[in-house]
């Protein structure tokens, strides 16, 4: 019967439930858990997320059997593991491929977030779960990048450990701690090791239940950002605007589960190094401390904000203070600001134009890379629009996420070439146009004609 509660305590399953909430945590999180029924295809990458993650952890677990966290021993056990341990290329193709694969579905999730407003009310703490998820994997990307130890895992490693010495007072004695040694060494080597095989993959998963639970907890959203769980209900309470997600999505995500693992092994079979951009070819050479390679970049997902970083320099930091130092103008005269914060503010940013070009631009981009990341956990709080979704804002708005799409793009493609003039001029550009688009949202966001918001949410069989 529809709506029945009661528990079978019979038999296995009888057994475990008993001393276990098996039924009931499948019943919460699955077969009872009701979620809009206008998921689209932007809908699976969640799930796709959760299954690279698990493709991650297993072809993990079968490397550290045969790799050797020893700087001298390290290149050559990844070459044991490519020619020697039966199927080893086969799981260590999974594992690289499957780390960038992991950022493009990331990516693609979050940025469906921003399109729908997935990070409105009440889902402010799904989306800060969702943005520290994507801070460990970062972490977690870098470590296990070192692991190699090719020419570009050493230098890689060497020049990002090197950025945290650009901190006021601590920076020198701060970078020393890292690594575990005054340059990148067998040190740094055994503490990466340790760190990405079992300390950020523990705090990781614990952050994708976290976020689950989140999610759970306050029903999934939807692409017209209407909330089924104040809409009409049927008799048992359940909303109408909903279906469980067992089976119906669970069956649904299983087609995008099928394309994702074709391309997956496309790439996989044909073209693992991905041309340079998944593996590069600097990486089958092994690590030399006394030969630098002539262009040291990061991999592909981590160099939209490399070039923000190689972006910020002397003169660029004028054009940060200049920015500053209007803003503090506009804000005083406009007179938006109320009380104590109306002189507050415009002192602070005045003191941070001082700034800008009193500490040396090295931190400075240090601080907007970082920054760059950090700031989209603030965005439930940024973003002022009267809707959530993207299709009942005005058209301009639209203009503006293709705008910041194409620029991260554009961004991650600047972060593999070697700098120049040209280069440098368009990362900072870039750069200025990705900060502006959050810094500015408080205002953008609210302007223009906004369609009316369906009381219910638009679905069409299929």
């Amino acid at each position: 019967m529809a709506g029945d509660k009661t528990v079978d305590t019979t038999g296995l399953l009888g057994w475990i439930d008993r001393r276990f909430p098996l039924t009931k945590l499948f019943k919460e999180h699955m077969s009872e858990y009701y979620a809009p029924k206008n998921f689209n295809f932007w809908y699976f990458f969640g799930s796709l997320a959760l299954l690279v993650l698990v493709i991650q952890v297993v072809t993990g677990i079968f490397l550290v059997m045969n790799y050797k966290p020893d700087a001298k021993l390290a290149f050559d056990s990844v070459e044991y593991i490519m020619r020697e341990v039966p199927w080893g290329w086969l799981i260590r193709y999974m594992h690289s491929t499957g780390a960038s694969m992991f950022f493009v579905v990331v990516y693609l999730h979050m940025l469906r977030g921003m399109f729908y407003g997935s990070y409105r009310k009440p889902r402010e703490l799904v989306w800060i779960f969702g943005v520290a998820i994507f801070l460990c994997l970062m972490a977690e990307a870098f470590m296990g990048y070192l692991l190699p130890w090719g020419q570009m895992s050493y230098w890689g490693a060497q020049v990002i450990v090197n950025l945290f010495s650009a901190i006021p007072f601590i920076g020198p004695e701060l970078s020393i701690w890292i690594r575990g040694d005054y340059v990148v060494s067998d040190a740094t080597l055994n503490r990466f090791f340790a760190l990405h095989v079992i300390a950020v993959p523990l705090v990781l998963i614990g952050l994708v239940v976290a976020h689950i639970i989140a999610l759970h907890e306050v029903g999934s959203n939807n692409p017209d950002g209407v909330e089924i769980k104040e809409g009409p209900k049927d008799r048992y309470g359940r909303p109408v605007d909903g279906i469980p997600f067992h089976p119906y999505y669970s069956v649904h995500d299983i087609v995008g589960v099928a394309g994702f693992l074709i391309v997956f092994a496309a790439i996989l079979f044909f073209a693992p190094e991905m041309g340079g951009y998944f593996l590069e070819f600097n990486n089958f050479i092994p690590a030399d401390p006394l030969k630098t390679p002539p262009h040291i970049a990061p991999v592909w997902y981590f160099t939209p904000f490399y070039s923000m970083l190689r972006a910020t320099t002397a003169d660029f930091t004028w054009i940060l203070a200049g920015s500053s130092v209007l803003a503090a103008i506009v804000l005083f005269a406009k007179g938006g600001l109320k009380g104590a914060w109306r002189l507050a503010v415009p002192v602070g940013l005045l003191i941070l134009a001082l700034l800008f070009r009193t500490i040396d631009a090295k931190f400075w981009g240090v601080v907007i890379m970082g920054g760059a990341v950090v700031i989209l956990g603030f965005l439930p709080w940024l973003d002022s629009s009267p809707v959530k979704s993207i299709r009942y804002r005005p058209g301009w708005h639209k203009a503006l996420y293709a705008i910041f799409i194409v620029n991260f793009l554009m961004l991650g493609y600047l972060g593999t070439q070697a700098p120049n003039d040209l280069f440098n001029l368009l990362s900072q550009i870039g750069t200025v146009i990705y900060l502006a688009f959050f810094l500015v949202m408080p205002v953008w966001s609210r302007l223009g004609t906004f369609k009316p918001v369906p009381d219910r949410v638009t679905f069409r069989p299929h």
